[in-house]
């Protein structure tokens, strides 16, 4: 992938969980900055539920790594208000599906405080939140709300697919003055018990390196159709574009890497070059990420071969039964059979 870091020479390369570069990238920005804390429930002794707060406590101690009641409203409401008097917190919320019981403070509060004090008054939090499903915990704890918080303005929102883009933009969301929602799938997290993305583990510099927003990454050149994805997606379209090639079709991969701000360009130049145009999106199907893509690429004018098409969760809550949940969630399969059907109209 083209996102992973230059090896250098004399470096050692050494392979990552996102889990692991993400507490590496917090602890980092904590050393150099001690206006930077964290909080959030079970993030300090447990080291959080997906495992990116671990270590933090053992060397930086219950006043800066706290772990809060079981109150979102609470603990992210005050969050908001450490980052308005100048620290920089980075909260978790568990599971985004959570994000109904505190989002006054998200999003009229810490989206909007900016705008509203004409800048006077920055935000500079972190919100990180595990989202994607397939492990049968049912409609509670399983979406992924991408397009949620993107059509919000005032917020930024980043979601890694590997550690190294995860390192990178946890620095660079950390020492952003902007409110910053880091959308981490539970699925690369490289927690044993829910298995993990193979992909997702890459070489992770240990000199911290910010990666900007706004700037996607393209996970595999190719000229026949192109693939756009986020988060666990860009692995089954990695999978996909591998079947692919086997039967003759180059497939461009696509990985969008933070959505606000959402780089249009190489989306429009990537689908320029192969005409042809998928989008695999695990949240819900109408009114996203999927539906966003597509306009930005009609709406600049370039040329389709075929019409662009989309692979997202249909419009119903997230099923329990692992017989009704994995036919619904985005595969390498169905990116195969859509894209074998764009390239074939096309033609």
């Amino acid at each position: 992938m083209t996102a992973t870091a230059t090896i250098l020479p004399n470096r050692t390369r050494r392979n990552l969980t996102i889990a692991k570069a993400m507490a590496e990238a917090i602890a980092q920005e904590m050393r150099r900055d001690d206006s930077v804390l964290v909080l959030g429930e079970d993030i300090a002794a447990l080291g959080g539920v997906f495992g990116n707060t671990r270590g933090l406590l053992d060397e930086f101690g219950p006043a800066r790594v706290r772990d809060t009641p079981i109150s979102e409203t609470g603990f992210i409401g005050a969050a908001v208000g450490m980052a308005a008097v100048g620290l920089r917190p980075v909260v978790e919320l568990m599971f985004v599906d959570f994000f109904g019981v505190c989002m006054d403070a998200i999003y009229n509060l810490a989206a909007k405080n900016c705008y509203f004090s004409g800048g006077q008054s920055p935000v500079p939090l972190v919100l990180m939140t595990s989202v994607g499903g397939g492990y049968g915990d049912a409609g509670q704890h399983s979406q992924c709300l991408y397009g949620t918080f993107a059509h919000l303005p005032g917020m930024k929102v980043v979601v890694p697919s590997n550690a190294h883009d995860a390192k990178g933009l946890m620095i660079r969301a950390i020492r952003d003055d902007n409110p910053v929602i880091f959308m981490f799938h539970k699925a690369l997290q490289g927690m044993g018990w829910l298995g993990t993305v193979q992909g997702s583990i890459t070489d992770v510099p240990e000199d911290a390196y910010e990666i900007p927003f706004g700037q996607a990454a393209i996970c595999r050149a190719g000229n026949d159709i192109c693939i756009v994805s986020l988060g666990a997606g860009v692995h089954l379209a990695l999978d996909a574009a591998q079947s692919l090639g086997e039967e003759g079709i180059a497939a461009e991969v696509v990985d969008l890497r933070t959505l606000v701000p959402l780089d249009r360009a190489t989306i429009i130049a990537s689908t320029a070059k192969t005409g042809r145009l998928l989008v695999v999106d695990e949240d819900y199907q109408s009114f996203g990420v999927s539906g966003e893509i597509i306009a930005s690429v009609v709406e600049s004018g370039v040329a389709l071969k075929a019409p662009p098409r989309r692979i997202a969760f249909p419009d119903i809550p997230i099923p329990f039964s692992p017989a009704l949940e994995h036919p619904a969630l985005p595969s390498a399969a169905k990116i195969v059979a859509t894209a074998r059907q764009i390239v074939r109209a096309g033609r």
